[in-house]
């Protein structure tokens, strides 16, 4: 059970546009809106943010930017950010299963590529506190992304970084959605609804 008690849709008519916007890429509200509502300024800001970051295409794949999510999600033990970003991963890009179910072991894994590993590294060490992120780990995603490219990557990054904190203090209640793609996708390697089972 969430810690702050959402508002609901109603209470929020003034972000409806907003709630429509994540309807769309998401296909529902995540419940965290409805509490990050309560300051309808900082919902705003952070949808903007978001789409900017995860929402319109760049020069990193969508499929890529949720791995990477998903990546620092779990480094920072977040297991509402992880259930959300593996679904996304997989609406991303269609038959990504195969690289959600074993992406935590994607330094050995042959679904992934030598780029996606250096970036998969890097959100793990960034998700991680305190930051584990080397010199080393960026030279080796120097080989394979340009530095705007990096900039993409690490906005990736500290959005859900900040995401975590938020749905992991709060005690968000997980949506349906997210929930049953991540207990088909995610529970096997310990991925647990925890406080977020509502």
């Amino acid at each position: 059970m969430a810690r702050i008690t959402p508002k609901t849709r109603e209470e929020l008519s003034e972000l409806e546009d907003v709630f429509q916007r994540a309807e769309q890429a998401l296909g529902f509200v995540p419940n965290s809106f409805f509490i990050m509502g309560r300051r309808p300024e900082m919902l705003r800001a952070f949808s903007r943010l978001s789409r900017e970051v995860v929402g319109v295409p760049g020069r990193v794949p969508q499929d890529l930017k949720w791995l990477i999510a998903h990546i620092a999600s779990r480094a920072a033990g977040c297991q509402y950010c992880m259930a959300h970003t593996a679904g996304s991963a997989n609406k991303a890009k269609s038959a990504l299963e195969e690289k959600i179910d074993t992406v935590f072991e994607y330094e050995r894994s042959a679904f992934f590529s030598e780029a996606e590993k250096a970036a998969l590294l890097v959100a793990q060490g960034a998700g991680t506190t305190p930051n584990m992120v080397s010199d080393e780990d960026m030279k080796n995603l120097k080989k394979h992304f340009d530095e705007d490219q990096i900039v993409e990557i690490v906005g990736v990054i500290c959005l859900f970084g900040w995401l975590n904190r938020f749905n992991d203090t709060m005690a968000t209640d997980i949506e349906e959605e997210p929930l049953s793609f991540a207990t088909q996708h995610l529970a096997a390697s310990g991925w647990q609804v925890g406080k977020h089972k509502g």
